[in-house]
């Protein structure tokens, strides 16, 4: 067991100058390492009742692939886009950053061009492939998400990579490289389709809306949220993803900012690709994958999960008329 002092001198003894200076000067740092025949690690360090702590949380350097990770094919067709915007979204440790590193390395080993990754920190590590690959972290390779993306269109990407959207001003970095003809890989924190694009109109003022709404109807490729769900037999979790995809009818709902609509589209565009999480839920529930009881956990509608389970169906039609007759209602 470390003492308060011993605890203090090990977190700092993993930073770097520049991180241990922002540790000192904020009580918060973020940074990865690597620990030589141990592993890669993502470390969260803190200051707590006037104490240095510090959590860690192992990284899978090997770049994991869409069958091993149990992905739709949706996302190899997202990764293989020439351009545009593709949203990964969801709460912190639901796993955005191991699908996107899977996104990134089908692209990598499936064509060729220049992808340039943003990230706080680096975590998995790619090796160049059919692509050349520029990881940079902020830092230590440069500044701020903000002041990289200002040079990125200089360095000639094909793909660019921002490890995660905080600022108005990274959001219109994103929105530019996606209207100049670059696919643009990102996260978002947010539970699902609906509230990303919320989230997204919320870097803006009122006034903007209607353009940035503009924007996005033009520009989107998809949002896919994720969440991770427990395997029946307690070994590991299956990632649930809701998935939608900038179709003609979702480009124009967008433009108009019927946003509220979206999520009944998704619940009948299966054949696109798109999906919701209660869908994605019972599908998995019917493979075997998760139990009930999670399923129904985390579900945006137990009821509409509950019955699709009882149907034995979850298309919705089935389910429109069934609610009908039944009375449910969340």
């Amino acid at each position: 067991r470390l003492d308060p002092a011993q605890t203090r001198e090990l977190t700092l003894s993993l930073m770097t100058p520049e991180q241990r200076d922002e540790f000192l000067h904020t009580k918060e740092c973020n940074f990865a390492f690597t620990a030589k025949n141990v592993g890669r690690f993502r470390v969260s360090a803190f200051v707590q009742r006037d104490c240095v702590g510090m959590v860690l949380r192992r990284i899978e350097t090997r770049i994991p692939t869409f069958e091993e990770l149990g992905l739709p094919h949706t996302l190899h067709d997202l990764a293989m886009t020439n351009r545009g915007i593709v949203f990964l979204v969801g709460a912190t440790g639901t796993g955005k950053s191991t699908s996107l590193a899977a996104m990134v390395g089908y692209r990598n080993h499936n064509s060729t061009g220049h992808i340039i990754s943003i990230e706080d920190p680096i975590e998995f590590l790619h090796n160049h492939a059919g692509c050349i690959v520029t990881q940079r972290e902020v830092g230590i390779d440069t500044e701020s998400y903000e002041v990289a993306l200002r040079n990125t269109l200089r360095q000639a990407p094909d793909v660019i990579l921002i490890g995660e959207i905080r600022t108005r001003e990274a959001m219109e970095h994103a929105i530019t490289f996606a209207e100049t003809g670059h696919l643009v890989l990102t996260t978002l924190h947010a539970n699902n389709a609906n509230q990303a694009l919320d989230r997204i109109l919320h870097f803006f003022p009122e006034e903007q809306h209607d353009q940035v709404l503009m924007d996005l109807s033009l520009n989107l490729r998809g949002i896919v949220a994720q969440q991770l769900v427990r395997r029946p037999d307690g070994n590991g979790r299956r990632a649930i993803m809701e998935i939608l995809l900038n179709t003609p009818l979702v480009s124009d709902m967008i433009l108009k900012g019927e946003v509220h609509k979206l999520k009944e589209l998704m619940k009948r565009s299966t054949e696109h690709g798109m999906i919701t999480f209660d869908q994605a839920l019972y599908d998995a529930f019917r493979r075997g994958e998760i139990t009930q009881e999670d399923a129904l956990h985390h579900a945006d509608s137990s009821n509409e999960v509950r019955l699709m389970i009882k149907l034995g169906d979850s298309s919705p039609n089935a389910l429109s008329r069934s609610a009908g007759r039944l009375g449910f209602s969340d």
